[in-house]
């Protein structure tokens, strides 16, 4: 058996002995079921781990990742997990987080092909169309990068906004707030991009639904 995936079954076996050791019920808790009140949009990307960054413990954080923390209204999937956690769940915050440097984005900003992710890289290569202008205008390659993550960013949270999951959870309980953020792995933080939303203010009219 390979050595690295035998190291992993070691880490998990410590790691349930160091929980234990703080507290003998954890795993009888966690057991009982979960009303985490946050879920996560976050990208795929190993180095972006939810609970490690938000320092929260297994049970707080339900979690969606793809690559570049995409909310596309055709993926079932995302939609799946956008439906059970908030309208099971009843989440209290969704925030979409991105990261400067990740690849689905430098990879929507190239003309190369990657084989069949390009078919979800045209997703991000949309957003970069809307706001050409802005990303255009800056010259520094990295500079606009950074700028084109946040932007994909605040793109997702408003994406999120014309779900009719999310629409009939604010008319209904008046949450979930949805969030924003871009983080930097360099530095291991997070910016809080200023966009939450907890109702359909913000959405042009078409989008508003019934």
């Amino acid at each position: 058996m390979p050595e690295y995936y035998k190291k992993l079954l070691k880490n998990n076996k410590e790691w349930v002995e160091a929980r234990l050791a703080e507290d003998t019920h954890f795993f009888e808790r966690l057991a009982d079921g979960q009303k985490p009140p946050v879920l996560w949009i976050g990208c795929a990307d190993s180095r972006v781990p939810a609970n490690e960054i938000t320092g929260t413990a297994p049970g707080e954080v339900f979690v969606h990742r793809n690559i570049a923390n995409m909310v596309i209204h055709t993926d079932m999937n995302m939609l799946s997990v956008l439906d059970y956690a908030v309208t099971v769940l009843e989440v209290r915050h969704v925030i979409v987080c991105g990261h400067y440097g990740c690849g689905g984005v430098l990879a929507a900003m190239s003309n190369k092909q990657f084989g069949l992710i390009d078919n979800w890289v045209r997703h991000i290569k949309d957003v970069y169309h809307l706001h050409r202008d802005e990303l255009n205008a800056i010259v520094d390659e990295e500079s606009r990068a950074r700028r084109f993550v946040e932007l994909n960013v605040i793109e997702q949270v408003y994406d999120l906004g014309k779900t009719s999951i999310i629409q009939n959870a604010w008319r209904h309980r008046q949450m979930p707030y949805i969030h924003g953020w871009a983080y930097d792995i360099r530095e291991g933080l997070v910016k809080d991009l200023s966009v939450s939303i907890n109702d359909d203010s913000t959405l042009e009219q078409v989008y508003k639904m019934d």
